[in-house]
């Protein structure tokens, strides 16, 4: 699969393709369906290739940054993620200014009929795009008839509740990663480098693996969860772990200890052996176990509670 990062990096000779656009944050079911009926298009078309045209950074960063949503997926694993569903080639477009104040009719002429030579665009029915949000699946439709592309506006209809980056991101700020789950069509994932902790954990018995909470990045509530901590990347010189572990996944900021900064703290269970310090990590939330974090009175009584999670993520998992 080939990744564009901008226009000037898609070879002159490419196309003619079908071209599916939008932010794609999470790539949830709704996306992965638009997947899969532009997919569908392009074997009608004589198997032409399938483009995901995706934004870096999201629109409302730039235009509206207060407003800017926490991010579900970064730029490498959303276009991972599109490949894995359909898209042949990913154009990840750098959203500025300038590429704000494009009006619909340029971003057609410059994009979708100069660049990838489209001949069919495939979106979700409310998308908007161009200069103050002003085309829509109507102004796509116009143009097809000029230059000579199809056009499908499909609805991102759920099961009882629309699939939309939007809810899963309340589904999250909720603690709901289940729900979130279902509507993504696989689990909740957060990636980040392991850092040097409190080694608290370890001291009780139960060393955890610490990444920072990316103010970014769509975080779940304060609580503890059932998941699975996969290693990415191992650092420079230390084992490698290819298969995911289970593990009972802490968020928040240690209020035992007065903690300061949020964090994910996993404890692969049963394990005190694992060298992850540096490593890239990712962290799966299957289920939530219990809410906010707790200020616990004695170290005893975080030690067994800390079991007594330990003990309910692994009756979770042992069914996942």
């Amino acid at each position: 699969m080939r990744v564009w990062h901008g226009l000037d990096q898609v070879e002159p000779e490419f196309g003619p393709s079908v071209v599916t656009i939008g932010n794609f944050d999470g790539v949830h079911r709704g996306h992965q369906e638009v997947l899969a009926h532009a997919k569908a298009r392009a074997a009608e078309l004589g198997g032409l290739p399938v483009v995901a045209l995706t934004f870096d950074p999201h629109p409302m960063a730039v235009l509206r940054p207060d407003r800017a949503p926490a991010m579900l997926s970064e730029p490498v694993e959303r276009a991972e993620m599109l490949g894995k569903h359909g898209a042949d080639a990913v154009l990840i477009l750098p959203f500025d200014k300038e590429v704000a104040s494009w009006p619909p009719e340029d971003f057609i002429e410059r994009v979708l009929v100069g660049t990838l030579r489209a001949k069919a665009v495939v979106v979700g029915e409310n998308f908007r795009f161009g200069h103050k949000a002003a085309g829509h699946v109507d102004t796509l439709v116009e143009a097809g008839v000029t230059h000579g592309f199809q056009v499908e506006g499909l609805s991102l209809a759920g099961d009882g509740q629309p699939w939309s980056s939007t809810y899963i991101r309340g589904r999250i700020a909720e603690g709901d990663v289940e729900a979130a789950a279902d509507a993504l069509g696989r689990p909740l994932r957060i990636t980040g480098v392991v850092v040097e902790g409190d080694k608290r954990g370890r001291e009780l018995g139960f060393p955890t693996a610490n990444i920072p909470a990316d103010p970014h990045a769509a975080i779940p509530l304060d609580g503890v969860y059932a998941g699975w901590l996969t290693v990415l990347e191992p650092a420079p010189g230390t084992p490698s772990y290819p298969e995911p572990l289970p593990a009972a996944i802490s968020v928040g900021s240690n209020p035992t200890f007065d903690g300061v900064d949020r964090r994910v703290e996993s404890y692969v269970l049963d394990r005190d052996d694992l060298e992850l310090y540096g490593s890239t990590i990712a962290v799966d939330f299957v289920a939530r176990l219990r809410g906010s974090q707790i200020r616990f009175d004695t170290i005893d009584e975080l030690r067994f509670q800390i079991k007594a999670d330990a003990d309910g993520a692994r009756r979770i998992l042992a069914g996942n």
